[in-house]
Order: C-alpha cells, then sequence, then structure tokens
C-alpha cells in the first residue's frame, strides 16, 4: 500500500517540497544567508534603491566576506570551497533581497576571483584572492566595451608590450563594482589573441567613473572603466589563458548563479502578491478568492517550482560532472524570462502597489530587466542553446 500524506498544511510557497531534496548542510547555508539578508540589507534596500546608492558598501563587502559568500565555491586562498548547490542557495536568498546585492557577490567572485583562480599566477593569487575572499578588497571584470557587448571579440581595447611592461588603452562599460573596486580584471586585445590582466585601480591612467541615471540595479554600482596608458609589470598578466575562453568561462561561472538568482527575485515578488492578494479585499471578498487571481496565482507558483528544480538541477550536475555551456545557457535564459514574467504578473495582482517601492515587485522587476541582457543577451542564449539543437552555428 502506499503511504498516506502525513497531513501537515501545504507550504504555498513550496508546494512541490523542493526543500526536502536539500540537505541539512545547505539548509543551514541557505538559513545563514537568508538570516543575514533579513538583518543587514532588507531594512534599507527599498531607500538605496531610490536613492541609487548602497551605504557603505565596502563595510557590506567586509560582512559578505566574513560570512564566506565571496568565492564560496573556490578552493583554498581563504575561499570557503562549498558546492556548487551551495553557491546557488546562496544567490538565491541574495537576489530575493536585490538583484544588486547577489550582482556584488556574483562579480567578486564568479568573475574577478574566478579569473585569477583558474587562470592566475601563483603569485596573483597569493596576492589578492585572500583579500577578495574576505571582502578587504574589492574586484571587478571588465570585458564589456561600449561598442562590443554580445560580441566580445571586437573588442577594441589593446596592449601592447613596451619592454617588459604592458601598456593598456580602452573603455569599459556597464562595470558592476567598478568604481569602488581595488582590483579590475581586464581583457584586452594583444598580438597573441586575448589576455587577461590583473589591474590594481590605483595605477596610473586608470579610472572609472561612475554610471548614472539608471532605472534598474540602482542598489548597485556601475561604472565605466577608462585605461588611459596604463603601464603594468609584465607579471600583471594572467598565464594560464590566451583567448576569448578566458572571459567566456567566467561568464559561464556567474550565468549559473544567475540561473539560480533569477527565481529568488521571483519568489520575493510571487510572496508579496500571495500575500497581497489574501489581504485586499474588493466585491466583499479577498481578490484571491477570484478565479483569474487564482489562475495568476497558479501559473505564477508553477513557473517558479518549474525554474527552481532547473537551478538545484544544474547545481547537482555541476557538482557531479561540470556543466556544458549549452545547459548553463538552458537555465539562465530559462530563469531569467520565467522571473521577468513572474513578477510582471505580480505587479498586476497588486495594482497601483505594486509600483510602490512599499513592496518589492517593482524594483525586481525593474533589476530583472538588466539580468535578462547581462551576462548574455536572450538572443545569444537562444542560439546557443540552437547551435547544441542543430549542430549549426547561427551568430553570423
Amino acid at each position: 500500500m502506499h503511504a498516506q500524506n502525513s497531513g501537515r498544511p501545504a507550504d504555498p510557497l513550496d508546494l512541490l517540497e523542493i526543500d526536502s531534496l536539500l540537505t541539512p548542510d545547505e539548509r543551514a547555508v541557505r538559513d545563514a544567508v537568508r538570516t543575514f539578508c533579513d538583518r543587514r540589507v532588507e531594512p534599507h534596500i527599498a531607500e538605496w534603491f531610490e536613492q541609487g546608492v548602497v551605504e557603505d558598501i565596502r563595510g557590506l563587502t567586509k560582512e559578505l566576506g566574513e560570512l564566506g559568500l565571496l568565492g564560496m565555491h573556490l578552493e583554498g586562498y581563504g575561499c570557503a570551497g562549498m558546492s556548487a548547490v551551495d553557491y546557488g542557495l546562496a544567490c538565491l536568498e541574495l537576489e530575493a533581497t536585490d538583484s544588486g546585492l547577489r550582482s556584488l557577490v556574483s562579480v567578486q567572485g564568479s568573475l574577478a576571483m574566478y579569473a585569477i583562480h583558474a587562470f592566475g599566477s601563483e603569485e596573483q593569487k597569493e596576492e589578492w584572492l585572500p583579500r577578495l575572499a574576505a571582502g578587504t578588497a574589492i574586484g571587478c571584470f571588465g570585458l564589456t566595451e561600449p561598442d562590443s557587448g554580445s560580441d566580445p571579440g571586437s573588442m577594441r581595447t589593446a596592449a601592447r608590450r613596451d619592454g617588459d611592461d604592458w601598456i593598456l588603452d580602452g573603455r569599459k562599460m556597464w562595470i558592476t563594482n567598478g568604481s569602488v573596486a581595488d582590483v579590475a580584471v581586464v581583457w584586452a586585445r594583444t598580438d597573441d589573441g586575448v589576455r587577461g590582466f590583473v589591474v590594481p585601480t590605483d595605477t596610473p591612467g586608470f579610472s572609472a567613473p561612475a554610471i548614472k541615471h539608471k532605472m534598474s540595479l540602482r542598489a548597485s554600482v556601475t561604472s565605466e572603466l577608462v585605461l588611459d596608458s596604463v603601464r603594468l609589470p609584465g607579471s600583471a598578466v594572467l598565464p594560464e589563458v590566451r583567448g576569448l575562453k578566458g572571459p567566456l568561462s567566467c561568464l559561464n561561472e556567474a550565468r549559473y548563479g544567475i540561473a539560480w538568482g533569477a527565481m529568488g527575485a521571483a519568489r520575493s515578488s510571487f510572496r508579496a502578491a500571495l500575500a497581497y492578494a489574501g489581504d485586499r479585499v474588493q466585491f466583499g471578498r479577498p481578490i484571491s478568492g477570484f478565479q483569474l487571481t487564482q489562475a495568476k496565482l497558479t501559473d505564477m507558483a508553477l513557473e517558479l517550482a518549474k525554474g527552481t528544480l532547473l537551478a538545484f538541477h544544474l547545481g547537482r550536475a555541476k557538482d557531479d560532472r561540470g556543466l556544458r555551456p549549452e545547459q548553463v545557457s538552458f537555465g539562465k535564459l530559462n530563469n531569467t524570462r520565467s522571473a521577468l514574467e513572474i513578477c510582471r504578473t505580480a505587479r498586476t495582482i497588486m495594482g497601483a502597489n505594486g509600483i510602490s517601492l512599499e513592496y518589492p515587485v517593482i524594483r525586481h522587476a525593474n533589476n530583472l530587466e538588466s539580468i535578462l541582457t547581462y551576462e548574455g543577451t536572450v538572443e545569444m542564449h537562444t542560439l546557443m542553446i540552437g547551435q547544441a539543437l542543430t549542430g549549426q552555428a547561427a551568430f553570423r
């Protein structure tokens, strides 16, 4: 005979009991990040978003380091050495508070730190990774340019030899953490192909003006990087990689975290809409009792559960055997698209209140407009999956 359900009430945020798939240690990681976000960031995040600032970002980054979240999936050099699922759960909880918070952690750990960890010299690793892991230093990652986004091979930033030194010239655009960073990993064309450089931001000729007037990721530092005859020693180049394989492998690390993070933004918006629908009375009853509202809530719950299961599957696969690029694209494309639709639907349930920063919904929706296209646009991830399906490259 089949065992009967225990009769315990269903959790409306987890009807499928996905939580039961986690180990006790994974739940502990998830709960620790959630507790930190609730205490340290949630009381301030709406104001930070409205004002377009992150108060005491250096203090916040240090606290994230003390919690072990910076480069948490890397081994050695002060990094926590945790699993891909642990990292994904952390991304989900961080982005449930705000995409800007998850972006800070993602760029620090999966882009700047991962590049140095995977491709750097021992001297570079020992100089930067312990400080970045502790949050006493902040890193950024310079790949995108004003005229080079989806096609990084067309970058104009160039590095040339001058004796034993390198001279870098160029501009990078839309760089998270740029104007507060202590070190930038900058990718540039050389006579020997695309190379990565570890650039201390106090090097003469380097500047990082902040980008203003954003309507998305407002609780995040976004900057331009300007390199004007920046002179670096020969030891500044990342020795273990040449070509676009370097930056693209870093992007795949970050994209994996986004697949989890987007579900955090979606969960936060779904939670807000579900609670609001139960409290909002129209025509003498809560609007959650009307069929059309229930249809919206059901669709949101379906997409949230499917996206979370997809992220969890990718995490287990990453820990077990690693992920192919098209698998990462699958998660990033599906989950950012689904999360944005969940936020938009939540906004319709909440009516005019849905655009108020008293609730998280419009903030998450605005942030996801950026998440949808950064670290690879919808079009690029669609074509990556299409190439895996057909064997035909349709990029050009």
